[in-house]
């Protein structure tokens, strides 16, 4: 499988994400799948774990389009499956959002640390400011930056940004990764910050490449033209989207979750599907 950058290391280019390890509801047999599933994508390839202390998360109808109520078990789940890790491995983690809505500046060292704890491994490889509603990171990015200049973290990244908060960060310090929702049919406003990432050496990390539209309620979103390319190549639709998703660049990775080891497989296998120059123009 084709590689990416990612900091100062090399990834292959489909990751996986822990959001959907588990459902809400899980048993401790749900569990004990979750863990093997992680130890067989490790297993398969995978070298680039996106995690978050708030994962999994299900739709939660009460927050609105988009919101979510978490599980908070993954970071527990990825230390049980894969410690002591294997020195190839990234594990990237989010910070920012709490139950009580987004951290203040001087709470951010507080989330690292109950990552370190939990994950038991430091320093972190990658931590992302998930930010929301902030006209500025600055002040957020900085205080992250400090725990990076501390050791705590090796590298720096932005999730849910502008183009503008990415220029503010940078200013501060570097940052190796954004992520942010991105698919065929579905956060295309971010189609310029894809491609100044790119310019700027830095790793573009889709979410919600997927489920589109249906952002945490799961699943994989329907769209013609999808299904069209799929039949063709004998492919899912997720397979097709995971690979239009790889065809912006080079620098981008992605990070499909599942709790299916049959799914993981599929998503994996979507690294060596090549779609042609028409096919991508019908896409989009």
């Amino acid at each position: 499988m084709a590689t990416g950058g990612l900091g100062d290391r090399q990834v292959s280019r489909v990751g996986f994400g822990a959001k959907r390890l588990l459902r809400d509801g899980y048993t401790p047999d749900d569990r004990a799948r979750a863990v093997r599933l992680l130890r067989r994508a490790v297993e398969l390839g995978v070298d680039h774990i996106d995690t978050a202390a708030f994962y999994p998360s299900v739709a939660n109808a009460a927050e609105g389009p988009g919101g979510f109520r978490s599980l908070g078990v993954a970071n527990g789940l990825i230390r049980e499956a894969l410690a002591p890790y294997d020195d190839g491995l990234v594990v990237a983690t989010k910070v920012g959002p709490t139950q009580q809505g987004l951290a203040r500046p001087d709470q951010l060292r507080a989330l690292v640390e109950a990552d370190l704890r939990a994950l038991g491994r430091e320093p972190l490889d990658l931590v992302y400011l998930r930010q929301a509603g902030l006209e500025s990171v600055a002040e957020h990015f900085g205080a992250l930056a400090e725990l990076r200049e501390a050791g705590l973290v090796r590298h720096l990244g932005l999730s849910s940004v502008r183009a503008e908060h990415l220029a503010q960060a940078q200013e501060i310090a570097p940052v190796v990764a954004v992520s942010n929702r991105y698919a065929v049919d579905f956060g295309r406003v971010n189609d310029e910050l894809v491609e100044s990432c790119e310019a700027q050496g830095i790793a573009f990390v889709p979410f919600f490449s997927l489920t589109g539209e249906r952002r945490e309620a799961g699943g994989v979103a329907t769209h013609d033209r999808v299904s069209d390319v799929a039949r063709a190549h004998r492919a899912t639709p997720a397979q097709v989207r995971l690979a239009w998703a790889l065809s912006r660049g080079p620098h981008v990775l992605v990070i499909p979750g599942t709790s299916s080891e049959a799914h993981l497989g599929e998503n994996l296998a979507a690294g060596d599907l090549e779609l042609s120059p028409e096919e991508l123009r019908a896409l989009g």
